[in-house]
Formats: C-alpha cells, structure tokens, sequence
C-alpha cells in the first residue's frame, strides 16, 4: 500500500520530481558518505533526461545543491534559499551537509545530458571524489510525486511472497470496492485502518491536520503577494488582485451564480503561484497539480454548511486511496506518462474525496474519480521555458473546477458507469507510454515551442536568485 505520508508530502516548490525528488537524493547522497565526507574534494553532479531538459525551469540544479547542503523539503526555510545558496554562487564552495566545505563551480560540477538514462526519465548521478581511491557515485531517479529510488531499487520487483502488514491492502479500485461493501466500510475506513496498522491514530491524525494547515497557509501567503515569478517569463501574480476583488463582491447576484468558482479559481492559482516561486507546498500527489486538492478542499470549507476538519481528513484518506491506485497501476509522473498523470490524478483524488464528504456512496467516490481522471485522458505536459507556470498555473484552475463538477456528476447518479476507474488508469498508463516524449515534460513540444515569438526567445534564468520571492 502507498501512504498518504508519501502521496502527500510537505516541500518546496516547483516540481515534486525536478525538485523535491532530486532534494532528497542529494539529502540521501551526502548521508550515504558517512564519515568519508570529511575527505571528499569534489562533488559532480550529472542530470539527465527531463532534469537536464526542464532541470532549470523546475530550480532542479539549487535543489540538488540545498539537498547536499543538508536541507530537506519539509524542513527547509523557503525565505532563507537565497542565504543557503549565496556561498555557493558568490565564493564557489559548497559545505556538505554544513560539516565540509569543497570547492564547486557549477560550470564544471555541474553537468546537463538531455540524453535518458534507461530506467527512467528523470535521472541524475552524483559523484564524490577523494583525491586517493575509488570515488563514491551513486544514481538515482525521481519517479514522480517527489518518490526517488537508486539504480538498484529502480528494477526491484515486488516480493509476492511477503505478507502485507495492511489488514485491507488492495491493489485495484475492484478490489477496494469488494473490501468495502464485504466489511460495510467507507474507504476512509478502509485507509483509517491501513495507516494505523503502521502507526497510531494520533500520528496519523497530526499529519493530516498538518497537511491542512500547510495547505490553507500556502493560499493565504499566495493571497498576500503580487509582483512577478522568477525565471524569465514574466508571468505576474494573479491571486492577490482576484482576492480584493472577490471579497467586495459577496452578497452579489450578477455573476450568473458562479462565484464559488471564481473562489475555486483563486484558491488553485494561489496555491500554484507560489509554488512556481519556490514556496511551501504540499505534493498532492505532485507539486505541478499542488493546487487542485487545496482547492477543492477551500471549497468544501467555504461553500459546504457540512464541512468540519473530520472531514477533511476523510477527503484526503479518500483522495490518498484513488491516489495510491493510480501510482501503483500507471504513473503520478509528467516525464512518464504526460500532464494526465499529475493534474489527471490530482482532478481524480479530489473529485473522490468531495464525493465522500458530501455523502457519496463507495461507487459514487470511485465513479467521481473515474469522471475526473477520463477527461483528463491525453493531456500533455509542456511548460513553457520549462517553468511550472504556463500552462501549469492555470491548468490547476481548471482541473479543480472540474474535479467539483466530477463529483457532483456522480452524486447525481447511483455510481454505475461504463468505464470503470480501473480502466481509466489502465488507458491513462497506455496513453501515456504512447505519448511522444516531447509531450512528457521535456519542453520540447506543445505549448513550449508553439507560444509567442517572444517567449520562445526568452533566456530561462537560474531561479536561484528568485526562489524565496514567495
């Protein structure tokens, strides 16, 4: 079983893949030295693939160098990058997890190969050099949704024989719902009992909250600040000018009654701003679709007279179990199988969890997320510049509306469809692997190169310099 621990992780934008999972490598990288850290006296980096096409745009390259720093994504001062990362551009040193200091000069450490490594898209190497022996090299590839694993990790199969420590443990939405109507179990209880097989409730409990909070204060930080994102695309905030203008505008009738959408709009496109600035985030499953679930989750709080915070942890069991099935069937990944396995997942994992909280059947969450996740079948993902700002941003936006309009589409009806969610994440998989790989976050198709003359002769900048603008 996958955890909401791991399918919701708190980090740092913008992207789960190109940053948060390459943070952690390098995290894992300096920690596997040991004490021979103290006689390293040169560290390579080597980016491969997507990290090397889009490394820049998604901050990859200052990510991998607060990771060797000692910093970690959930942990890490977002406002303080620029004093963690200024030693490393201003004097050419780099202190390895703050108790050794070498020499780096990113123009010669620090190397780009649009080439793939075979396992997998997203690859990088990190190489440690003594002076006297055989240096220390370690790659890893970072799977989707901030999940890395290293080059022997990368071809494990599951063992078939180990027993499950999950009393409900499924692997496809079928088998999900034989376990809930064969127990008379909602699948929150379904999750409730996986996860505290392995922890306590309280854990369990806290870390829900926490992911609420992280989220609610994502969106208010995202309401508080205008100006323009880092990386050269001169893209300006949007949130904080929507927010003054919907808050003047309650009570008022001439909208056609969509102001709750206006409101879900805004909550994705703050949520997804500040993550494109390097702010806090929570994956959910991926930072490029960070925005949907806190969304939908502001939606359930502002609109919904039923809302309370049990429910908001039964949303994100709920969402964590669509979530799960589909990292486990077919990808979370935008270098593997394209947009629809971010914002496809994420519009799917949201539109169950509403569907619960309203009152939904089993079936009817299933069906929801099925809805959700069928039309977003197909969807690329190509950032322009390689940034997570266009068409990402306004992607989130949509895809929350849609995730709402998904589950209320399933409560409409008894949860019966023709296409059922395993399918769904079946093709979704299959669409994926037909995909060219200029569609699958490498920037080198789609939007990425058919947007406006100017923006195709923009220099995409080190976002370095921009990462705490948030």
């Amino acid at each position: 079983m996958i955890s909401v621990f791991e399918l919701f992780k708190i980090g740092i934008g913008p992207s789960s893949s190109h940053t948060v999972g390459p943070m952690v490598a390098a995290n894992r990288f300096v920690n596997e030295l040991g004490d021979k850290i103290h006689s390293v006296q040169e560290i390579y980096i080597e980016l491969y693939g997507s990290l090397s096409s889009t490394g820049k745009g998604h901050a990859t390259d200052t990510a991998i160098l607060l990771g060797l720093l000692g910093h970690e994504p959930r942990t890490i001062d977002t406002t303080k990058t620029d004093k963690y990362l200024a030693p490393i551009y201003q004097e050419n040193t780099l202190s390895l997890n703050g108790v050794h200091t070498v020499k780096f000069d990113a123009d010669k450490h620090l190397l780009w190969d649009d080439n793939a490594l075979p396992a997998h898209p997203n690859g990088m190497r990190l190489v440690a050099h003594f002076g006297d022996g055989k240096p220390f090299a370690r790659t890893f590839y970072s799977i989707g949704g901030g999940f890395i694993k290293d080059e022997f990790e990368i071809h494990e199969l599951p063992d078939e024989s180990a027993v499950s420590p999950y009393p409900y443990d499924f692997n496809s939405a079928e088998e999900l719902a034989n376990l809930c109507q064969k127990h008379d179990m909602r699948i929150s209880d379904i999750m409730l009992a996986n996860e505290t097989a392995i922890r306590t409730e309280d854990e369990l409990k806290d870390y829900l909250n926490e992911v609420w909070m992280v989220m609610q204060g994502c969106v208010t930080q995202g309401c508080k600040v205008d100006g323009i994102l880092p990386g050269g695309l001169n893209v300006k905030r949007r949130a904080k000018a929507l927010y003054e203008q919907l808050s003047k505008e309650y009570g008022y009738s001439g909208n056609g009654g969509l102001l709750a959408m206006d409101w879900v709009n805004l909550y994705a496109l703050a949520v997804n701003e500040e993550n494109a600035a390097g702010g806090k985030v929570v994956t959910a499953p991926t930072n490029g679709a960070a925005g949907i679930i806190p969304a939908v989750l502001h939606y359930y709080r502002g609109f919904i007279p039923s809302f309370d915070y049990q429910g908001v942890r039964d949303f994100l069991l709920v969402a964590g179990a669509v979530g799960a099935l589909i990292k486990k069937n077919a990808s979370i990944s935008g270098a593997e199988v394209g947009c629809q396995g971010e914002v496809g997942s994420a519009c799917a994992m949201a539109a169950a969890g509403l569907a619960h909280v309203l009152g939904g059947s089993v079936a009817q969450c299933l069906n929801a997320a099925e809805i959700g996740l069928e039309h977003n079948l197909g969807l690329t993902c190509d950032p322009i510049a390689g940034l997570v700002q266009v068409p990402c941003i306004e992607r989130n936006a949509m895809a929350s509306v849609k995730a709402i309009n998904a589950a209320r589409l399933a409560l409409r009806g008894d949860g019966s469809h023709h296409v059922s969610l395993d399918k769904a994440i079946a093709t979704m998989k299959a669409t994926g692997m037909d995909m060219m790989d200029k569609y699958k976050e490498t920037a080198k198709g789609g939007l990425a190169i058919h947007a406006t003359d100017a923006m195709n002769r923009i220099d995409v900048v080190n976002v370095g310099s921009g990462f705490s603008q948030c």
